[in-house]
């Protein structure tokens, strides 16, 4: 099983704190199935900065550490990048890492409460340049659990999304835990990670998401969101699911 979501890296952002805790975390994820993780610590999100140099110098570091203790897990660098004007250049500079060497699949966070007005220009220039643009968690953004279809326009770009496995079985609560369900049922998010930051209530969920994805839609999804995830780390094309909107129940006076 892949991970392309980890804030497994320690004392770098507000995931893993410590070495040990980092450690904690790999034989957590060795228990779940997790075979690889893609290392992704906030980036550029006006309390963290985490530029890809320092990044690559971390999970070299940690790897070692892994192999020391005979933990069967392969790490990756990667970002998760807040959604800014600036992206472009960050790009150009090499500041930004995407989730694959052929720097075609980037993880982008927008803020919590808010879909900034540039975002759709943005995500056409990251397109025009071959960068396809993947929206982690929007599950858990404020403005699409009021209307999820605020994310057609972006997956009828080209854009890819990723769901927040503990989102899908209640962890975040009932609200987005929904809006979840809604979004797999219509194929509108696209693969799974686990965006663990501890091994504690945000901790990885993934197999236990799997199967809750199963049971509720069959086996078919779910290999789906894995061979995405795979795709994805490799750079490889990928294969969209047909996405639907989703008809939003109105009530009114009468």
């Amino acid at each position: 099983m892949i991970d392309l979501h980890c804030h497994i890296l320690p004392g770098i952002d507000d995931g893993a704190k410590t070495i040990d805790d980092s450690l904690d975390m790999a034989r957590m994820a060795v228990k779940q199935g997790i075979t690889h993780i893609l290392c992704t610590p906030h980036h550029n999100n006006g309390k963290y900065d985490n530029p890809a140099g320092q990044v690559i110098t971390h999970v070299v570091a940690l790897q070692k550490e892994l192999d020391i203790r005979s933990i069967p897990l392969v790490l990756f660098e990667g970002q998760e990048v807040r959604v800014g004007g600036d992206l472009v250049e960050q790009i150009q500079t090499g500041d930004i890492l995407f989730t694959d060497l052929n720097n075609r699949y980037i993880l982008i966070e927008f803020p919590t409460n808010d879909i900034p007005a540039y975002t759709e220009h943005l995500f056409f220039e990251l397109l025009k340049a071959g960068h396809t643009p993947v929206i982690v968690h929007p599950e858990r953004n404020s403005k699409f659990i009021q209307d999820p279809n605020r994310l057609l326009p972006f997956l009828e770009m080209g854009v890819l999304t990723q769901l927040t496995a503990p989102s899908y079985i209640g962890v975040f609560g009932k609200q987005i835990e929904r809006t979840a369900k809604q979004m797999v049922a219509h194929n509108m998010v696209y693969m799974m990670a686990s965006d663990a930051h501890n091994i504690n209530k945000r901790g990885f969920f993934m197999k236990k998401a799997y199967d809750a994805i199963e049971k509720d839609m069959g086996v078919e999804p779910v290999k789906a969101m894995q061979q995405m995830a795979r795709d994805i780390l490799n750079g490889d094309d990928v294969q969209r699911p047909e996405f639907k909107e989703i008809k939003l129940k109105r009530f009114g006076l009468f």
